[in-house]
């Protein structure tokens, strides 16, 4: 094992245990420092210079196997890398004279409200499946979960209360909300559940009288939305993404604070959720509004 290598794996430890990183935010880093240090031929810290890093990001570009964004976050876990080293003492490069690229700025697509409401009522029926999807549909557009929070909940959900707890990102726990409607959609559809199974969104089987298999899954969550979204003739692709910036967005456009959204999504940043405001501006839309074309009147 060359010095690097040794390094590396304390790396990942320490991702693992002291910056409680997830699982897939391992992989990602372990992947990328992985191709830089096997292309570069890097053996110890002395060996990860400007050069070695530059010629990794042209070799990438010119591959054309992985998107911008990847390719820039590449570049982000080798100046994590170095300023790990940096805090251990270990001579390094200074991670600053890594020059990161410009990342696109994320678009979100959203969809209108009557399409929104068409999508909630597209599950038809009282079959246990039915309940099931209408109940999965109203907890994400009422709480803003991300898919695998969704998948995780167990079915003892207090629906008088109408909170829950969820472990997300980073393992932190925050609280979400459940609205009326979704407190009656998850009643009504554990009421038709006659299993004892632990979790609350579960998959059946395709018999003529399903059974449950086991938990949902985010793949299964994605198609079952992605059905009834084609059911509803709503023309854009609808992800379990996409409710959950039904449900920022709409909580911004109804006057809530930045600062209390950021906590309801879970986003340990607030730039993160910085990316709904130009879609809700609700002052700029009171400046127009005021201020434009008043000669008119």
């Amino acid at each position: 094992m060359t010095p690097v290598e040794k390094l590396l794996k304390d790396y990942f430890d320490y991702l693992q245990i002291e910056k409680n990183r997830s699982p897939r935010t391992k992989a990602v880093y372990e992947r990328a420092l992985r191709k830089f240090v096997e292309f570069g031929k890097i053996e110890k810290p002395g060996d990860i210079t400007n050069e070695a890093i530059r010629a990794f990001r042209v070799h990438l570009a010119e591959k054309g196997e992985l998107k911008k964004n990847t390719q820039g976050y590449y570049a982000i876990a080798i100046r994590n890398f170095l300023k790990y080293l940096v805090k251990r003492d270990i001579p390094a490069l200074i991670p600053e004279k890594i020059e990161l690229p410009q990342m696109p700025k994320r678009q979100i697509e959203v969809i209108e409200y009557k399409d929104l409401e068409r999508l909630l009522d597209a599950p038809k029926g009282d079959s246990v499946k039915a309940l099931r999807d209408r109940a999965m549909l109203e907890v994400l557009f009422s709480t803003g979960l991300r898919v695998s929070e969704l998948v995780a909940l167990d079915r003892y959900v207090n629906t008088d209360r109408g909170e829950i707890s969820v472990r997300g990102k980073g393992g932190k726990i925050r609280v979400v909300f459940l609205s009326e409607r979704a407190k009656k959609a998850i009643k009504t559809y554990l009421d038709k559940r006659g299993d004892a199974e632990e979790a609350l969104f579960i998959t059946f089987s395709n018999a003529k009288a399903p059974k449950p298999i086991g938990r949902m899954t985010p793949r299964t969550v994605q198609r079952t939305i992605d059905h009834y979204a084609r059911e509803a003739g709503i023309p854009i692709n609808v992800h379990p993404h996409t409710l959950r910036h039904l449900f920022a967005t709409d909580l911004l456009i109804n006057g809530a604070d930045l600062r209390s959204v950021q906590e309801m999504l879970g986003h340990s940043n607030i730039q993160t959720t910085q990316i709904y405001t130009h879609l809700t501006n609700r002052e700029l839309k009171d400046i127009h509004k005021s201020f434009h074309g008043k000669r008119r009147d």
